[in-house]
């Protein structure tokens, strides 16, 4: 039969967690639902059967990003993800459009008009309770009050380009966040939170001459609370922290490749120069889908 195509649906997830899962994705039925929740998509079924799924999620009016793109295997090569990617860009409208490729998207994508900017590391591994951490300097690194949201917000607004208040309202609701202040404003925040096997640490955004330093001092301690447990980032190239996290016993399994499409191309890990939070950039991503 002719795959029919409908908008994602809640009751659509459970199986898209068993094709996700078949596909040796991560993500829980709770990640499925957390993502549901925040955006939408489409699915395509045989017979009543999920065989395909695409979801998108808006960043204020002028961006959006777009992933969980699966199609089963059996399905694969009669234009599924083509047709997919046809609605989420027809949704999405004029504004501009990020995503995280895997090699085998590569080509679609490119294809669709989107092009590559860099790459994203993946570092994963269950962290030993041996671990040797670098001790963070608790003068400036604390966790995360609620006075802070507007402060954080700027931060993501400087390093992405973006408005993803709803973004970062849902990862903050759902995780722990920590931030770096001397006093003068906050310069870097990071979240963590339970994801697929354990606990992904993702955005870590931080600014100025000490960016580099803040986000390592951020991660360390998020990574401290997760000692034993499986531990997840996704790294921009820009970052310069690969090599620090293997180091630190997160190996890179693989990597994606960010692209763009849209008028208002930006790389995800270009400087911003805006108030407090001038120089400030992406350094982990929240998870691939999201950016």
């Amino acid at each position: 039969m002719a795959p029919h195509l409908s908008a994602l649906r809640a009751d659509h997830l459970p199986d898209a967690v068993r094709q996700s899962s078949a596909l040796g994705w991560p993500y829980r039925e709770a990640d499925w639902r957390f993502a549901f929740d925040l955006g939408s998509g489409f699915a395509a079924e045989v017979d009543g059967r999920l065989v395909a799924t695409a979801m998108w999620w808006p960043h204020g009016e002028s961006h959006a990003s777009v992933g969980m793109i699966i199609v089963d295997p059996g399905m694969q090569g009669r234009g599924l993800g083509r047709a997919l990617m046809g609605k989420l860009l027809h949704e999405a409208r004029n504004r501009t459009v990020f995503l995280n490729a895997t090699r085998e998207g590569l080509p679609l994508y490119a294809q669709l008009g989107f092009v590559a900017r860099g790459q994203v590391f993946q570092h994963q591994a269950v962290l030993p309770a041996e671990a040797a951490l670098p001790a963070a300097p608790l003068a400036c690194v604390r966790a995360m009050q609620a006075a802070d949201s507007q402060s954080v917000r700027r931060l993501d607004r400087a390093a992405t380009g973006m408005d993803r208040t709803a973004l970062l309202d849902a990862l903050l609701g759902a995780g722990t966040a920590m931030v770096v202040d001397r006093g003068t404003g906050l310069s870097a925040y990071a979240c963590a939170r339970e994801f697929g096997h354990g606990v992904v640490i993702g955005p870590v955004v931080a600014s100025g001459a000490g960016g580099a330093a803040d986000a390592m001092d951020l991660i360390a301690a998020l990574a401290d609370r997760a000692r034993g447990r499986f531990l997840r980032l996704d790294v921009t190239e820009g970052s310069g922290l690969s090599a620090w996290l293997t180091a630190m016993g997160l190996p890179c399994v693989g990597h994606a490749v960010p692209m763009v499409r849209g008028v208002h191309t930006r790389a995800i890990n270009v400087d911003a120069d805006v108030g407090a939070g001038a120089g400030a950039r992406l350094f982990a991503l929240s998870n691939q889908s999201f950016g």
